[in-house]
Parts: C-alpha cells; sequence; structure tokens
C-alpha cells in the first residue's frame, strides 16, 4: 500500500510540474504577444491574447484547480487510506524495504547501521 502511495506521490508531483510548466508558457507567450504587438503584428498579437493567453488546459479549469480535483478527489482519501492500512503493520510505513535492510545488511560493518542512532 505504500509503494502504491509513493506511485501516487510521483503523480502529484508531476502534476506540480506541469502546473508549473504551463504557468511559466503563459507568461513566455505573454512576453512573445509584447514582442508581436512592439514589431506592428497587432492583429496576430490581439489573437493570440483573445485565444490563447490564460486559456484553460480542460474545460472550465486552470492547472491549479486539477490539481485541487485531484487531491480533493483521489490524493488525500489515498493518502487517508493508506495510514489506516498502514495501522496494520504497527505503523510501519516501508514493510518491505525494511525486511530487505534487515536481511541484506551486514552487523557490525561501517555504513550498514540498522538505525542512524547507532552511526559513529
Amino acid at each position: 500500500m505504500t509503494e502504491a502511495l509513493e506511485t501516487v506521490e510521483v503523480a502529484r508531483g508531476h502534476l506540480f510540474a506541469f502546473h508549473q510548466l504551463t504557468g511559466s508558457a503563459d507568461f513566455k507567450l505573454e512576453r512573445a504577444i509584447e514582442l508581436l504587438a512592439a514589431a506592428g503584428h497587432t492583429a496576430l498579437a490581439d489573437r493570440l491574447r483573445r485565444e490563447l493567453l490564460g486559456r484553460n488546459v480542460l474545460p472550465g479549469r486552470w492547472t491549479f484547480q486539477v490539481i485541487e480535483d485531484y487531491e480533493d478527489t483521489y490524493y488525500t482519501p489515498f493518502r487517508d487510506l493508506e495510514r489506516e492500512v498502514r495501522q496494520l503493520t504497527d505503523d510501519v510505513p516501508h514493510v518491505h524495504e525494511a525486511d530487505l535492510k534487515r536481511r541484506r545488511r551486514t552487523e557490525g560493518e561501517p555504513g550498514h547501521e540498522a538505525t542512524p542512532e547507532q552511526v559513529g
């Protein structure tokens, strides 16, 4: 379940990247419109400003609204249910990895400490 949540977290990160890249493109578009207008291409600049600048990425939504809908509809319930499932493992989130570490580390070898408190 934790691994599934990690994948959801990566997907959420991609949504934030999508949000920031789209916003950055919109500001760059605005600058291009200004340059086109300054160069005398006012009709084209006006068309770009009217049809493309500030345009929705999905019907009725800018990217921040896509993120908000994702978080409300999918991410938050997923995260909350992962916490509930984790109660079955005494709140240990990475059961598989913890088991791998337990089996693969070399007791007493530097760099193989079980916990940060054992370092040094």
